[in-house]
């Protein structure tokens, strides 16, 4: 049973005297040459304690951790702090279609626990440019941060596959060719650097009927290796009703005008919310856009602040 669920019978104070007996005296610390705790991060995110309540930090020396790492739903408030993200990786090369494995199993990282953070750590998926979807970093879990991370891949490197669930991503680098950030979670993408390494679609968004935020991009940079990406759309709608916004994003010029696609259905148009609000560079200009997306008022730019994108019924109090 989760923390939070817990925390309703045992009360919140009871829940963090009880974790914090079992916790480490000091950072678990994993180094890939033998000179940490650990050389696996598999091996500490184990040898954590269950539903923590207050903060469990592993940390991350620099080095390539060649494994598949899963963090499960017992292992809550992990920490997870490398000391530099291009020179902090865990990679794995799974890829849908080989031996057995489907696009949410070709993971090099899950998470699965509520409350995971991740600072200055590159996720890899090896699998290569030709290998099909081929995810680098999946998240379940509910209130999720990564910052100074890279994401970093092929197609289909960052699955956010949760509905209900939240993450936010500060300072990070994400890559990627087709469909490259999708998923059905509200995932907040906040003064990000967005790479296209293709001719294809920055996001699919499959957002549930009713969840008023997909995925949104506050002061992001979209980039582009502008030799292999010069006509790269915003979005296409995985799922019918899915939510994508870009506000005060700079645009390079592999944005096509049009900005959005349907994914070859009309009917889609009748229900997938794309917006965008001050967009800026070679790839903005509203009045190239599809007739069916949104160019929000200021009023509706309001809307889209930590505080409203997070809130709900377990409003989630981030600051950055």
């Amino acid at each position: 049973m989760k923390a939070f669920l817990l925390g309703a019978t045992l009360g919140l104070a009871a829940l963090a005297a009880q974790a914090q007996t079992t916790l480490p005296a000091g950072p678990l610390v994993v180094a890939a040459d033998g000179s940490g705790q650990f050389r696996t991060v598999q091996a500490a995110i184990d040898a954590a304690p269950n539903q923590s309540a207050v903060p469990v930090l592993i940390v991350l020396k620099k080095g390539t951790y060649h494994e598949k790492v899963v963090v499960p739903t017992l292992k809550t408030h992990l920490v997870l702090r490398g000391d530099e993200a291009t020179s902090t990786v865990i990679t794995y090369s799974d890829h849908a279609g080989a031996n057995g494995i489907t696009t949410p199993t070709s993971y090099s990282v899950l998470v699965q626990a509520n409350d995971f953070t991740a600072e200055n750590v590159t996720f890899d998926n090896a699998a290569g440019y030709t290998a099909g979807q081929a995810v680098a970093l999946h998240v379940e879990g509910d209130r999720a941060i990564f910052r100074h991370c890279r994401v970093v891949g092929n197609q289909d490197v960052l699955f956010l596959a949760a509905g209900g669930s939240r993450q936010y991503f500060r300072d990070c680098y994400i890559e990627g060719t087709t469909d490259f950030i999708f998923g059905a979670s509200t995932g907040v993408f906040d003064h990000c650097v967005i790479k296209s390494k293709k001719n294809s679609f920055v996001t699919a968004a499959s957002t549930p009927t009713g969840q008023p935020y997909g995925f949104v991009f506050l002061d992001c940079q979209l980039t582009a290796d502008t030799t292999l990406a010069q006509k790269v759309y915003l979005g296409r709608p995985w799922r019918p009703y899915a939510r994508v916004a870009y506000l005060r994003c700079t645009l390079g010029s592999h944005i096509v005008p049009a900005g959005w696609e349907n994914w070859r259905n009309p009917e889609n148009e009748k229900t997938a919310y794309y917006a965008e609000y001050h967009s800026a560079g070679p790839g903005a200009g509203p009045a190239g856009r599809v007739s069916w997306s949104h160019q929000l008022s200021a009023q509706e730019a309001r809307r889209y602040s930590l505080k409203q994108i997070f809130g709900g019924k377990q409003a989630w109090e981030l600051t950055r």
